[in-house]
């Protein structure tokens, strides 16, 4: 099938070039891409693959086209969003966690399907796809049918995200952090996956602290109930739950110190390896650290619950949202690194 897609080579300008997207196998289905959203693990992918060309985007929201010919549970026209490939059937998968499926890195990093075949082909060379079992920055995806999560009319813009970044920080919230209404939760990174966490902590009744150097980021989090400060030199006073979405070790260490007794602090950004932790305060005021990768989500279970959130006026997702064409991948990132746009989503277009 021909499509038209955004290659990427380094640091060099993307384009979009026709490629050739493989026919889909009795498991997969094709889906035509509405919308596509930027996240960071695109752009941290795409420095690591230095001059390899490549096909990324992991956050792709569109309409069922084409379907394997042993898939039964999805249906030509449904608007899907396409999350994360996990296998569905080692002991991860089974027990609901399919984020730490035991072939996650090859379903979703190595660029190809788990039997190293190619997905796409452009100039009849195959390239890296298969991006997190999709690689949407693209007119169409190749993906497999138990990554397509139904999401109804929810605007394919809003939607798209869900597939990685707004998972991440909901699911953070509701599956690891699980506060309360009443405690107090101090989210470190307005980003995208900082934002939504934010968005679904108010709507659990919680209160929250962002910790965001953007001024424009925190405007837009205030608006929405959050007490917003610059960086934590600022009071922020004391809190019962906290997430970190940048990874910086000094910025961890400090908000350990900000946590009470019995404190919860989840991690979902990519810093160093190691961070110098204070193992007598942690085990003296039973402070609890934990990863956390796809919000310990469940894709088909939450997705739906954050539709219905969004859809009740609970969650709205679409503030933290701004849309341009594929064509302007580079100036989507080039805002949003200069804290002009929050949550970039591209729109391939007919």
């Amino acid at each position: 099938m021909r499509i038209s897609a955004l290659l990427s080579r380094g640091s060099a300008p993307s384009e979009i070039v026709e490629a050739e997207l493989d026919t889909p196998r009795p498991d997969e289905v094709i889906v035509r891409i509405e919308a596509v959203g930027v996240c960071h693990t695109d752009l941290v992918t795409r420095e690591r693959l230095r001059e390899r060309p490549a096909v990324l985007g992991h956050e792709g929201c569109g309409l069922v086209e084409r379907l394997g010919s042993a898939v039964d549970g999805a249906v030509v026209g449904d608007r899907v969003v396409i999350t994360f490939a996990s296998c569905g059937g080692c002991d991860q998968c089974r027990a609901g966690f399919p984020g730490y499926c035991s072939w996650s890195a090859a379903l979703n990093g190595s660029g190809r399907r788990l039997d190293r075949s190619s997905t796409l082909r452009v100039r009849e060379e195959p390239v890296f796809g298969a991006f997190f079992g999709q690689s949407s920055f693209a007119t169409a995806a190749l993906a497999d049918a138990r990554s397509c999560v139904p999401v109804g009319d929810v605007p394919p813009e809003v939607a798209a995200p869900l597939g990685c970044g707004f998972l991440t920080g909901a699911g953070a919230v509701l599956n690891v952090l699980r506060p309360r209404p009443g405690d107090r939760l101090l989210v470190v990174g307005g980003g995208g996956v900082g934002a939504a966490a934010a968005l679904t902590a108010l709507s659990e009744d919680v209160e929250v602290v962002v910790a965001e150097p953007v001024a424009a980021r925190r405007e837009l989090l205030a608006t929405c109930g959050a007490v917003v400060v610059a960086s934590l030199d600022e009071p922020v006073g004391s809190v019962t739950h906290a997430l970190d979405t940048t990874g910086r070790p000094e910025l961890i260490a400090r908000v350990l110190g900000l946590l009470q007794p019995r404190g919860v602090l989840a991690l979902v950004g990519l810093g160093p390896a190691e961070v110098p932790l204070d193992v007598r305060s942690l085990m003296l005021r039973g402070l609890q650290v934990r990863g956390c990768v796809e919000g310990d989500a469940e894709p088909s279970v939450l997705i739906p619950e954050l539709v219905r959130r969004h859809r009740r006026g609970l969650l709205p997702l679409d503030r933290l949202v701004t849309t341009y064409p594929l064509s302007d991948f580079d100036r989507a990132v080039a805002d949003q690194r200069a804290g002009r746009t929050l949550k970039p989503v591209l729109l391939p277009g007919p």
